[in-house]
């Protein structure tokens, strides 16, 4: 059966609540709540959340989510940039003292976490032995990206992460080399973290509708894979470049990338010595490829 708070997240209520105070849901800001309880449930159970668990949530909402979340895990840091709707959550959430609010934004730039964020986080870890960090949340469509970015890049990034995104971001989360969908984040996710699409959901399922499907989707971080990156910054900024301009050749897109630090020969030494052809492009390099050519460089460039 439903909890009390747990009910707050159906539409009935959501639009009743809202109407209450007199407030509407912000596009600019991504804010679609999913009304769906069992969708609700189901992002909850995927991330198996345990006492020695601290959550992250970026997006607090109504605080249905949190609410639903608190009793499982040791504590719960939800951070909502929207006043009004911090507010509204703070009314459905007071009496949780494990629960955390932050009035702020999850990221201070495009390229960098709220470091007020990452301080009240590192906190809770830090209240007792063996705590990991998760971060599970109905995600605002416009900081998914650089949220999930940014968190990988951490020295201590989360345990996992369970969030709802665009369907168009879950499928480049997961896309395969030579796909449409394969880039830059697709190869910087799956060089760290084990992705799986959990469920795709409608438009219906959220208040208001986005016009878009939306999906679960599922990071768990793989270090047997993560150890394999010796400089993590340097890998971002490599992957990066690489799909710059994504249809332009290998070679041309390295010699243009790394032009103030390797000459045309040495390209073509790192080229040849892993086997690679300059005229294929890099959408069409596998993970463990890029990886590999990405050390090549960076040690020819410190050379």
């Amino acid at each position: 059966m439903p909890t009390g708070s747990s009910r707050n997240q159906t539409l009935s209520f959501i639009v009743r609540r809202f109407a209450e105070a007199g407030i509407r849901p912000r596009t600019a800001l991504g804010q679609n709540f999913l009304t769906d309880l069992n969708l609700v449930r189901l992002l909850v159970r995927t991330a198996d959340l345990s006492p020695n668990d601290v959550v992250l949530e970026v997006g607090t909402g109504t605080g249905s989510l949190t609410a639903m979340m608190a009793p499982q895990a040791a504590a719960v840091v939800t951070v909502e940039v929207d006043r009004r709707l911090f507010a509204l959550a703070a009314e459905n959430l007071h009496a949780l003292a494990n629960v955390r609010m932050l009035q702020a934004d999850a990221l201070r730039n495009k390229n960098r976490l709220n470091p007020a964020v990452l301080a009240a986080v590192n906190e809770e870890l830090a209240r007792a032995p063996g705590r990991r960090l998760k971060l599970v949340a109905n995600l605002p469509y416009n900081v998914a990206t650089p949220l999930v970015t940014n968190l990988l890049a951490l020295d201590d990034p989360p345990h996992s992460m369970t969030v709802t995104i665009q369907k168009e971001l879950a499928d480049r989360l997961t896309a395969a080399p030579g796909s449409k969908d394969y880039g830059a984040l697709s190869i910087w996710v799956q060089a760290q973290c084990r992705v799986e699409i959990v469920r795709v959901m409608p438009p219906s399922v959220f208040w208001p509708r986005p016009k878009v499907h939306s999906a679960i989707v599922h990071l768990a971080l793989d270090e047997s894979l993560r150890q394999r990156i010796p400089d993590r910054a340097f890998f971002h900024g490599f992957v990066r470049a690489m799909f710059f301009h994504r249809r332009k050749f290998l070679r041309s897109v390295l010699v243009s990338a790394f032009q103030d630090r390797l000459d045309k020969p040495a390209v073509d030494r790192i080229l040849s010595a892993r086997g690679l052809d300059g005229q294929v492009r890099a959408e069409q390099l596998g993970v463990d490829a890029v990886l590999a050519l990405g050390e090549a460089v960076r040690a020819a460039a410190a050379g």
